[in-house]
């Protein structure tokens, strides 16, 4: 079965915007977990604006599934991943302030800074993925960097499969088999949800993990959190 992995930077924004400890991080994890999520993702931003570099320790030391921590790999980001040790980093190039990812990594032009950053995490025994948008050179420059896994950015396909499912999840299944053929292990997250998610796991079903969080914490607020995990672990089943 794919993975799941809840990404709990809304449950942060929400507990920020009052200050406080409501709702309370640690706990929203071990209840994510203890429903059936198999990873917990946390992606914290250099203003902190959700998750805070405070909240790494505390939730690496409750985790009993699979940590990720992603982000763009400044150095306090570094520093912060190597100190708490997940069981995987996701490099993605947020620029400062930005609200929300929206794009992958040209791994061919920044070829020499990830193999550098990649070293130090590879050195410290955590697996890395990179983000990157389903472009097939793309994926192939992944390889190079020494990266362990890749995760593909579905923001497109998320918009255009109202439309047109098939023509949506063509690149990134042609993409995904490039990874899979290279011996890459195979992530996917931004906008996937309950109306999407089972096609593009029908569709490419070597996905090791999925990381999905604004959605699901939407979807939370009405059908509660235990129902909702559920509800995305069946759209997972293979």
């Amino acid at each position: 079965m794919i993975r799941l992995s809840v990404n709990i930077n809304k449950i942060a924004t929400l507990r920020n915007a009052r200050g406080g400890d409501q709702p309370n991080l640690v706990q929203s994890a071990i209840d994510c977990e203890s429903f059936g999520a198999q990873g917990i993702t946390v992606h914290p931003r250099p203003d902190e604006r959700h998750i805070m570099y405070s909240d790494i320790a505390a939730l690496k030391s409750v985790n009993t599934t699979e940590f990720n921590i992603e982000g763009n790999p400044t150095k306090e980001f570094v520093d912060l991943v190597i100190r708490n040790n997940p069981d995987q980093v996701t490099l993605v190039p947020d620029d400062p302030g930005q609200l929300t990812s929206d794009h992958g990594w040209d791994t061919i032009r920044n070829k020499e800074f990830l193999i550098d950053i990649i070293s130090e995490f590879k050195d410290a025994g955590i697996r890395t993925s990179i983000f990157v948008d389903p472009v097939p050179k793309l994926i192939e420059g992944a390889v190079a960097t020494g990266a362990d896994r890749v995760e593909l950015y579905t923001e497109s396909y998320a918009n255009d499969y109202k439309s047109d499912p098939k023509s949506a999840i063509a690149p990134f299944i042609e993409a995904s088999k490039i990874a899979k053929d290279l011996g890459l292990g195979l992530n996917a997250g931004h906008d996937l949800s309950l109306m999407n998610l089972q096609y593009f796991a029908q569709s490419i079903p070597w996905l090791d993990e999925v990381s999905i969080g604004h959605a699901l914490i939407c979807d939370a607020l009405y059908y509660g959190l235990d129902n909702t995990i559920q509800m995305y672990l069946r759209q997972l089943k293979k």
